[in-house]
């Protein structure tokens, strides 16, 4: 049997524990079914997206492929009733595992479980794995804070994964710094049973990311992203993420968090199918936007100086299991490396 075969990748259905981050807007159905097809498992990153594109993106991964995927979701940033209408979607859709993000909300674990659905939890911190645990999550992913995107914690992914695996009975999976095999190898050896990566499938073809967000994450050295809360509109206050540096982030070095949405004025810097892109918003910048992406948020993990070419989300899904299988049998062998 492969060290790969491991109960997360059982529980999920997938040939290889490799999830693909849901990343809101970059996460649409080419990218969930080049991953899944791979034999990764990919998310429909659905973020505060209306019901009508849930079910549509929902079926055009099944008419790509028909493995198993998911639907991520963050309720704590969306409004009540919205949420409630991208649930009922998505369970309506039958669909079959969800990730949750940001704050542990009991009753969305009961009602996704309630309807036969697997769930887990992004998380950033011992505490917070303990409560999705309790909660009813299937499975928990324990986010370091050299993640890219929104950072739930504040520890890195060498110390939090392992405390995380020996806190929770659960499978759990690491995330913020794994993009490679050898990453992969590493989070299994810290107790983890797979990887969550989201910078390393931002930067390929089928993501929904625009090319100069794509293009971006190439040519960044690691020590070229920022933490901050500058990008603050539409997310709870005080919610840091982690970017590429910009023009936006120079503007405020010295003095990178304690921001709220209501800080900054509606200033608007580009369009998505005219709806407002504002500077300071959390929306990163898709193919489907027009306008000046530079202030934008350019989200990426310092995994981004690992990241060398814009590829097919099936050879990275490929390239990261075959490398994981090729340290782990040298480990095993006990030849130098």
């Amino acid at each position: 049997m492969s060290a790969l075969d491991t109960p997360l990748a059982r529980l999920l259905g997938c040939r290889w524990p490799i999830l693909q981050a849901g990343m809101g807007g970059p996460a649409r159905s080419e990218l969930a079914a080049a991953v899944s097809a791979a034999g990764g498992f990919g998310f429909l990153g659905m973020v505060r997206e209306s019901p009508e594109l849930i079910r549509r993106e929902i079926a055009a991964v099944r008419d790509r492929t028909d493995k198993p995927f998911g639907v991520n979701l963050v309720p704590s940033a969306t409004d009540p009733a919205l949420l409630d209408e991208e649930l009922a979607a998505s369970l309506e859709a039958k669909v079959g595992t969800f990730v949750f993000f940001w704050d542990v909300m009991p009753e969305v674990t009961a009602r996704a479980k309630a309807a036969g659905a697997k769930v887990g939890w992004q998380v950033g911190s011992v505490a917070d794995a303990r409560a999705a645990e309790a909660a009813g999550a299937d499975f928990v992913i324990a986010q370091g804070f050299e993640a890219g995107g929104h950072v739930r914690g504040s520890v890195t992914s060498l110390v939090l994964l392992p405390q995380v695996a020996r806190a929770v009975r659960v499978p759990v999976a690491g995330s913020g710094g794994f993009g490679s095999g050898a990453a992969l190898a590493a989070a299994l050896a810290l107790g983890a049973q797979g990887v969550h990566c989201g910078t390393a499938f931002l930067a390929t073809e089928e993501s929904f990311a625009h090319d100069v967000h794509k293009r971006r994450i190439v040519q960044a050295a690691s020590e070229d992203t920022v933490h901050t809360d500058v990008f603050a509109i539409n997310w709870p206050p005080r919610s840091p993420v982690r970017v590429l540096a910009n023009s936006v982030t120079r503007a405020y070095e010295g003095r990178l968090h304690g921001h709220a949405g209501g800080d900054f004025p509606r200033e608007v810097v580009g369009h998505e199918e005219g709806r407002p892109i504002y500077r300071h918003a959390t929306d990163s910048p898709l193919r489907n936007m027009t306008g000046d992406f530079e202030p934008m948020a350019h989200f990426a993990g310092q995994v981004a100086g690992q990241v060398g070419a814009i590829r097919p989300a099936g050879e990275v899904v490929r390239a990261i299991a075959a490398e994981a299988e090729a340290v782990l049998t040298r480990l095993a062998s006990g030849a130098p490396a």
